[in-house]
């Protein structure tokens, strides 16, 4: 059954074995999409979507400068649908060939959401996740009536950090052996850097994985936090090659936005706030093969996207914007080296080795039982809570995760911020 909206092309579908057509949902693929007015026009005299004419109804009264900006920005009419001027800059910014590589949506949680709702058929199909990761795969999955397989990542520091075999590392043996046994694994969930251990992918192990003949479905790989990781890090190079490869990448964390939660899925100083986690008025994006985009894009809901967000959006995607994005994280990823630093000075009192590969903006370090030097998950949790209760610094604890017992994460802050962090730390390690 062709994808309705989506030009038959007579270029041969990469890889081989993979045919969207039977990754994705009979009822999904005959779904004929809403029809929002302005996707006829959005210009003129506008009567044909029953908005208000009279404009909002919010008092202008009293109102600080950046609200009344918001407040003018039209918000009686409904916003573009499609925002065609957004995904031109995504895909320019992230060397994508054209806009059809690019949808827009609400934040990565909802597009996660949005692919197990288009490929995986509730209570009969799964996901494969790789544990230590991201806890909304599990809590989408969950919400969807999804079955969920777990192949850990490699929890062994003997061979190094990341890399092929490091820790952290996906087993790919393990992840294959999963997929050829269950064939209704629909959709592979990978995170790189990964969420909680800070450490990138391997690209040979994950076109390993894509070449994989027996896996016949898509494999996603969430890539919040992939500016921090250097050049060449990104699986966005490799969705040329690869129609059932999808990369989610979000512009919340490099590009400063969690407020606005921007979200790219490619196809406060009295209490230092160090734990990194997202907040919402959300956009996501998907970058991916034509056929997948137009997928999503038939199945999301009408006007989406709201026009505060994607006047946010355009102006982050300037090049002046880009060019303070860029100097940001190179501030950033200077004083990730100096706190890496700092935090291994805090041995001796019982903070352990920094584990993974550090390629995120934050770090994970165990705290340790100072005579044994064994992760120690109680003396963590209680590191943890006098921190954040009795020394104003808020920090994430993660023991309970696979490979990081004993383990708290840390967001790189300001140099103001670590300073703070690193003062207090060590008094709390004193006395605990």
């Amino acid at each position: 059954m062709p994808i309705l909206g989506l030009t038959p092309s007579v270029k041969p579908q990469r890889p081989a074995h993979f045919d969207i057509e039977k990754v994705i949902r009979p009822n999904i693929l005959s779904l004929h999409p809403y029809r929002c007015a302005r996707d006829d026009y959005q210009d003129g005299i506008l009567l044909d979507a029953n908005e208000n004419s009279q404009g909002h109804s919010i008092s202008l009264l009293g109102k600080t400068e950046e609200l009344l900006s918001v407040l003018d920005a039209n918000l009686h009419r409904y916003p573009d649908p499609s925002h065609d001027h957004i995904k031109a800059r995504i895909a320019q910014l992230r060397s994508l060939p054209d806009p059809k590589h690019v949808f827009l949506g609400v934040g990565s949680d909802e597009v996660i959401d949005l692919l197990m709702r288009v490929c995986v058929t509730p209570g009969r199909e799964k996901i494969l996740i790789t544990p230590p990761t991201y806890g909304m795969y599990t809590v989408c999955a969950h919400v969807n009536d999804v079955g969920i397989v777990r192949c850990n990542l490699n929890l062994n520091g003997d061979h190094g950090e990341g890399g092929e075999n490091g820790r952290f590392s996906l087993v790919v043996n393990d992840i294959k052996a999963a997929a050829s046994s269950d064939p209704t694994i629909k959709l592979i969930f990978l995170c790189s850097p990964g969420n909680p251990t800070g450490t990138l992918i391997s690209l040979e192990s994950l076109r390993s994985l894509l070449e994989y003949e027996p896996f016949k479905g898509i494999i996603v790989v969430d890539e919040a936090y992939i500016d921090f990781a250097g050049e060449d890090a990104s699986a966005v190079s490799l969705i040329k090659d690869f129609g059932n490869l999808c990369v989610m990448q979000t512009l919340s964390k490099s590009f400063g936005l969690a407020g606005i939660r921007w979200v790219v899925l490619f196809l406060t100083v009295g209490r230092c706030a160090l734990s990194g986690e997202n907040h919402d008025l959300s956009l996501g994006l998907a970058l991916a093969q034509p056929p997948l985009i137009q997928i999503l894009t038939n199945t999301k809901a009408p006007y989406n996207v709201s026009t505060p967000t994607a006047q946010l959006a355009l102006a982050a995607l300037e090049q002046p914007s880009l060019a303070i994005m860029r100097e940001k994280i190179t501030l950033l990823l200077d004083s990730r080296k100096e706190l890496a630093q700092s935090l291994a000075g805090l041995s001796y009192l019982g903070l352990g080795p920094i584990i993974g590969g550090n390629d995120a903006n934050f770090l994970v370090v165990p705290v340790v039982d100072r005579v044994t030097r064994i992760p120690d998950n109680g003396r963590s949790q209680k590191v943890y809570k006098v921190l954040a209760e009795e020394n104003g610094v808020v920090v994430r604890y993660r023991g309970g995760e696979p490979g990081c017992p004993g383990c708290l994460r840390i967001t790189v802050g300001t140099p103001e911020e670590n300073k703070v962090l690193l003062e207090k730390l060590q008094n709390v390690l004193e006395v605990l």
